[in-house]
């Protein structure tokens, strides 16, 4: 006997169904014809304009993305009631675990649930040893059952000890959910030390940027070692994550941030690892701009170089601004390396495509007078899976290149 759905109905339109036709999961507000039925945060069906359903979504009252497709209703994923999501919850959460057990090597630290690519959309959880953390981004996962079912599959299927949710203040006033601190919501501790690629970190749940530690460069952290020599730069070097590999395999190694907080951090980082190191780093409080601009300047040079800024473009419209930010930093950075040095340069900007990147790498180049040699065009770790057809999920471009 065929279920009826008890869930409310909101038709789209057809520019809504051609994007989910190419794999993409969001559709906007704008596309939207009728909300009248849907309170915010609900799990709704979705029609196209004819009223065909067409998949299974969370809704956002407030946010410009205002569907999250969870399902395009292939037989075994059909949900037409509370109780069918939260099932699926932890059958999607089984999934992730599953799969990071089969590309995470070499780490106690990664990205367990990312979100859209993990068919979980607004939700994410990072694991370090034995603290793990959770994000909600939307209103669909703030709700008390929804949050549970996510705690109870995380006890129950990764052994999560310590469990703490870190919360982002401006996603929670977009979103219009009520002022939250971050707390832990299982266990008792929020703080410990993990290691990746052999290096130790540590880890506070309660503090730091973005979830607390750049997990989606563990793989080029290790790839960057493996070209790095000589005298080293790590600009933006946030609490350590390039330094600390470069200073296994490089001579010296100096480490730049803007933040007081980040670089005392990234000095009790390296006193976990000092055993290990060749040398000693030096921590350097400046602005990766102005540095740059008086190094290249006094012809200081190096034989590796890191610049892994933050998002220079958060919007389209920073784009051009973007550009020419890259394009200065990297431009330095040329001017700088010895001949045979390694430039490891990253944009975490998704607004800024790869083909891009490369124009004002080589744009910088022929500024520069150099001869640049692409040796790996990398992107994020593993851990954080890149979907078809959504390409916001793949934001992270890292290229390592020899200068010459």
């Amino acid at each position: 006997m065929a279920v009826t759905s008890v869930l409310p109905e909101i038709v789209v339109n057809s520019r809504a169904v051609n994007r989910l036709r190419s794999g993409h999961g969001w559709i906007y507000q704008s596309d939207l014809a009728d909300t009248r039925k849907a309170e915010p945060g609900a799990l709704v069906q979705v029609a196209d304009p004819r009223g065909k359903i067409v998949g299974t979504a969370l809704y956002s009252s407030s946010s410009q993305i205002a569907l999250r497709m969870l399902t395009r209703d292939p037989i075994n994923d059909r949900i037409h009631s509370e109780a069918d999501l939260l099932q699926l919850t932890g059958k999607r959460m089984a999934e992730a675990i599953e799969y990071r057990s089969r590309v995470v090597e070499g780490s106690n630290a990664y990205r367990l649930v990312f979100s859209e690519a993990d068919r979980l959309p607004g939700l994410m959880i990072d694991r370090y040893n034995d603290v793990y953390t959770m994000q909600i981004l939307t209103q669909s996962w703030d709700q008390p059952e929804r949050r549970r079912a996510v705690l109870d599959s995380l006890r129950e299927l990764a052994g999560a000890e310590h469990i703490v949710e870190r919360v982002d203040d401006r996603i929670r006033e977009l979103e219009q959910l009520p002022p939250l601190a971050s707390s832990i919501v299982h266990g008792h501790r929020s703080a410990t030390v993990f290691s990746m690629n052999q290096v130790q970190f540590h880890y506070n749940a309660t503090g730091g940027q973005k979830t607390g530690a750049f997990l989606d460069q563990r793989e080029n952290y290790a790839s960057a070692a493996s070209y790095g020599h000589g005298a080293a730069l790590d600009v933006c070097t946030y609490q350590g994550g390039f330094a600390l590999h470069l200073a296994r395999t490089c001579e010296k190694v100096t480490a730049v941030d803007i933040s007081r907080e980040a670089l005392e951090v990234a000095e009790q980082n390296e006193k976990l690892n000092a055993a290990a190191n060749k040398n000693e780093i030096e921590w350097m409080e400046a602005n990766a701009f102005d540095l740059l601009k008086d190094y290249a300047a006094a012809s200081q040079q190096y034989d590796t170089i890191v610049l892994d800024p933050p998002a220079f473009a958060k919007s389209k419209r920073n784009l051009e601004p973007a550009l020419r930010g890259y394009k200065e930093l990297n431009l330095r950075a040329f001017k700088m390396l010895r001949p045979g040095g390694i430039l490891v340069t990253c944009s975490c900007s998704f607004h800024v495509s790869e083909s891009e990147f490369l124009d004002v790498l080589n744009a910088a180049a022929q500024d520069a007078h150099r001869s640049v040699k692409v040796l790996e065009k990398r992107g994020q770790a593993k851990d954080h899976p890149i979907l078809l057809g959504v390409p916001e999920t793949h934001y992270l471009k890292c290229i390592i290149c020899r200068v010459d």
